[in-house]
């Protein structure tokens, strides 16, 4: 049987991590919010205005629910903003708009990152299936599992799935801290943002990147253990 109990000791680790930071940006987010900008443009208008600067027409900016689920979507080629970042008049607001918008920005100069991963999400959702039924068979009937396959072979299997994950959290790094700097440089640029007003979207960027360096972490070291549980399987 494969013992769990470190894996999952090392995702609850960085759950935890995870879930520290986000309560982090949720807070900045909304300490931010209650700043107007000088400008008094809201996400949608600066989505639109740096769209409208890179020469993109092809683009919609949407307005979804939710907090915090803003999105570019490249199938529809759209921008997809929550409803206080749509509305919101702020520094937070203009950074997470204008972070999208790099996506979209990306998406027209054909980043190679982002191509990338694209091409990896149909894997990667195949992968988490796969440890999520994995992990359901384990609790239900593991025993079955483990007598008709040889524990290797689902070593490997795990290994490769994680492998996967790991793969895109890895790739999605460049794409995502791109997509700010392109942000930011536009917001700089455009002369939407006072100084301070900059500041504030650069460190919501900031809090906004090291949530994919925390899944990129968890996602390595928990490969890396079955790595290690594969090896020790093959010397015994």
């Amino acid at each position: 049987m494969i013992p769990l109990g470190p894996a999952m000791l090392i995702g609850l680790v960085f759950m935890g991590i995870g879930l520290i930071v986000s309560w982090r940006l949720k807070s900045k987010f909304q300490e931010f919010s209650k700043i107007p900008s000088q400008s008094r443009l809201s996400g949608r208008e600066v989505a639109e205005r740096m769209l409208h600067d890179y020469n993109i027409y092809n683009v919609r900016v949407t307005c979804i629910p939710g907090q915090l689920t803003d999105h570019y979507n490249p199938a529809d080629k759209t921008v997809n903003l929550s409803e206080e970042v749509y509305h919101g008049t702020n520094a937070a607001s203009a950074a997470i708009a204008a972070h999208e918008c790099g996506h979209a920005v990306q998406h027209a100069k054909a980043y190679a990152p982002l191509q990338w991963r694209s091409r990896l999400v149909p894997l990667q959702h195949a992968s988490g299936l796969f440890l999520n039924i994995l992990m359901m068979i384990t609790f239900i009937g593991g025993a079955v599992l483990f007598e008709s396959f040889p524990i290797t072979w689902v070593l490997w299997a795990i290994v490769i799935a994680y492998g996967s994950i790991a793969l895109f959290s890895i790739v999605t790094l460049p794409v995502e801290f791109d997509a700010s700097r392109r942000a930011l440089n536009w917001i700089e640029r455009s002369g939407t943002a006072t100084r301070a007003e900059y500041e504030r979207s650069k460190k919501a960027l900031n809090l906004a990147a090291s949530t994919y360096v925390v899944a990129a972490l968890g996602a390595i070291v928990t490969m890396f253990y079955y790595v290690l549980r594969l090896i020790g399987a093959n010397n015994d």
